[in-house]
């Protein structure tokens, strides 16, 4: 079964990402900051990150360098409202597998999902 980590801020987002993905047999945990997110990392196994830009305490683009930099080669979804060209051009250049905009349709974040899972 394979373990998705949602990073993100606001409740009724994470929330309903949660219950899709459970639905669909993934096991999912929540961080509501950058911070909880970095040392669930360090404690945990995930298959896949599913990452808000807009975090308190450590923003999304500070996760994402940190990961990188600390060797984590599992895909991270960045998951934002961040439409401007250049923030996704960014997130690439940082190390971000994948970039899906809020409001987004879940059937095309699970097909993103499923797509970066079947790569291992």
């Amino acid at each position: 079964m394979n373990q998705i980590l949602i990073i993100e801020d606001e409740a009724g987002v994470s929330a309903f990402i949660a219950k899709g993905l459970q639905r669909q047999g993934y096991t999912t945990t929540i961080a509501e900051d950058g911070q909880q997110a970095l040392l669930l990392v360090q404690n945990s196994e995930f298959d896949l990150i599913l990452l808000d830009l807009g975090l308190p305490l450590v923003d999304g683009w500070t996760v994402l360098k940190e990961l990188r930099r600390q060797g984590q080669i599992l895909p991270i979804i960045i998951v934002t409202a961040r439409k401007d060209d250049h923030e996704r051009a960014n997130a690439f250049k940082n190390g971000a597998d994948d970039y899906i905009t809020k409001p987004f349709r879940f059937s095309e974040l699970l097909e993103r999902i499923q797509i970066h899972l079947s790569r291992d």
